[in-house]
């Protein structure tokens, strides 16, 4: 039995992904539920498993086509007992049994296994595929190859790198030492909201540093007790984060966002936690994080931390955020600006703590401290509230007893 195997639904706005890597070749034996492509979205990366065991069948969505939800992916047969070499070999690949390597085309004649969209491309332009580089699996053009051709005058990559490298070679000049690679869809899509924020919110950004001795001595007197109890590390963004919802609840204004001509306020407090990933910055969202003890909050960031590393946060997770918390400081950050995440009103920075000395009454000491940078929306929230907003946060962090007390 033919399974189809289509675009699944990607989440709330999203419309469609692009195919970054087909996981199983065309005849190969899976199972159900085994990964077998990866799409990348504009929010984030994931793999679609098998809803069946048995052969795929046949490829029809290249690596790096563009596809919308439901479009078609690829073919299965469905059955636990096929061999490849009974399955109708796929068009886009040349035909092969287990085992073997697909054929690459070699010179314009022989390109039946390009997809129709690259096909297209490659007849329209008059491109000899022989020296387009493929980077699709198993030596796959793909349409993002064969753009780079034709920007390129038809010369692969190779040649051209070779050719850069003969002239500085003869000219002694470092002019040729760069490399073009499109951006990822996950890039645009950050490049985009960000500068989307700064036109469109009235964004300003406060500052105030913290003495970090109180909470850094408390971590120390109960680490070993926290993690033998509750199985994971005590860190400091799960004291951020509560210090944060304390702050929340104080100003109202600051978890809220407008609306056209209304402001919507949030009764609940669905906190972000930036994290960075080779892909880039994704925003996991510890959902109703107010009825959340610290070990839970703990917990939940890190997970969310192995899993965003590994492309596998769910759309659902990144979405519905109502406030930021950002950590330059585990990349060295001394003091930044952070950028609002919309339609969000708030986003806190946390930065590097660093010993510096402070002056305490009448002396001079040296004191662990940290930059913190409060960037809002002055369309919604008026300075006085942004400045008192990150006090709180300031003097919760610097005197933890005043969650246990609720002050």
């Amino acid at each position: 039995m033919t399974i189809e195997l289509l675009v699944p639904a990607l989440g709330e706005s999203v419309v469609e992904a692009t195919v970054a890597k087909w996981m199983k070749s065309s005849g190969d034996n899976i199972k159900v539920d085994e990964p077998i492509i990866e799409l990348e979205t504009e929010k984030v990366t994931l793999e679609v498993p098998s809803p069946v065991s048995g052969v795929l069948s046949e490829i029809i969505a290249n690596e790096g086509d563009t596809v919308e939800v439901g479009a078609l992916l690829g073919k299965l047969t469905e059955g636990e007992n096929i061999t490849a070499s009974s399955n109708t070999p796929n068009k886009e690949t040349s035909t092969k049994t287990v085992g073997e390597k697909p054929e690459v085309s070699s010179d314009k004649k022989n390109n039946d296994h390009l997809s129709p969209s690259v096909q297209r491309l490659v007849t329209e332009n008059n491109l000899d595929v022989s020296k387009v580089k493929p980077s699709g699996k198993d030596g796959r053009i793909t349409k993002g190859d064969v753009l780079e051709a034709i920007k390129t005058g038809g010369v692969s990559e190779d040649l051209k790198q070779e050719s850069k490298t003969d002239q500085k070679l003869s000219s002694n000049q470092d002019d040729f030492l760069e490399e073009r690679v499109p951006m990822s869809r996950l890039r645009k899509v950050i490049a985009k909201r960000l500068k989307d924020a700064q036109n469109t919110a009235a964004m300003l950004t406060t500052f105030n540093e913290v003495d970090m001795s109180e909470f850094m001595g408390l971590r120390t007197e109960y680490r070993d007790n926290f993690e033998k109890e509750h199985k994971v590390k005590l860190g400091f963004m799960g004291m951020f984060v509560q210090a944060t919802i304390s702050a929340l609840k104080a100003f109202p204004a600051v978890n809220a966002e407008i609306n056209g001509d209304d402001i919507i306020y949030k009764k609940y407090n669905n906190i972000g936690v930036a994290v960075g990933t080779p892909q880039g910055l994704v925003v996991p969202v510890i959902k109703n994080a107010q009825h959340l003890s610290l070990p839970e909050i703990e917990k939940t960031i890190r997970d969310f931390g192995l899993r965003a590393r590994d492309g596998k946060i769910s759309m659902d997770e990144m979405s519905g955020g109502t406030f930021t918390i950002s950590n330059g400081g585990v990349y060295g950050s001394l003091m930044s600006t952070p950028i609002l995440n919309p339609p969000q009103s708030g986003i806190l920075g946390m930065h590097k703590i660093q010993n510096r000395p402070i002056a305490v009454g009448d002396k001079i000491e040296i004191r662990p401290m940290m930059y913190l940078a409060f960037s809002y929306d002055h369309r919604i929230i008026d300075g006085r509230e942004a400045v008192s907003f990150l006090v709180k946060i300031k003097e919760v962090i610097e005197d933890p007893r005043r969650l246990v007390l609720g002050i």
